[in-house]
């Protein structure tokens, strides 16, 4: 079982950022918001992800990094769920997830909130399926 999230889970294009932003689809589990769309990616993993936090919102830059290495773990540890999903229906996801609080979260409480936020995006695959 492996549990690193590399730099092929970094999501740099920025045509598939825009694409995104146009063509995708919103799943929100406060302080979270994912926006996600199916399509090719230049990797070979499940999906690539963008993390994001507020500028506007933490002025200081060592808020937000904390903000986003906290995310980054959560995400490592619980990957494995969305990526079986993907890898059975032989689909790849474009992620970007935004953290929209005004205060760092603790690490346990951002992990159950990931948690409800992937169980969340996995129904909405799964009754997207079921429509096509």
């Amino acid at each position: 079982m492996n549990e690193r999230l590399g730099k092929s889970y970094k999501l740099k294009s920025k045509k598939i950022i825009e694409s995104l932003f146009n063509d995708g689809e919103t799943v929100k589990q406060f302080p979270f918001l994912l926006k996600f769309n199916k399509q090719e990616l230049p990797s070979k993993e499940a999906f690539q992800i963008v993390f994001s936090v507020s500028k506007r919102r933490f002025k200081k830059a060592p808020d937000r990094n904390r903000i986003k290495r906290l995310m980054r773990e959560v995400i490592r540890k619980n990957k494995h769920s969305l990526e079986a999903l993907l890898q059975q229906n032989n689909q790849q996801l474009a992620l970007f997830l935004i953290y929209t609080n005004t205060e760092i979260m603790s690490c346990e409480e951002m992990n159950r909130k990931i948690v409800l936020l992937f169980e969340r995006l996995i129904s909405q695959l799964s009754s997207n399926e079921i429509k096509a």
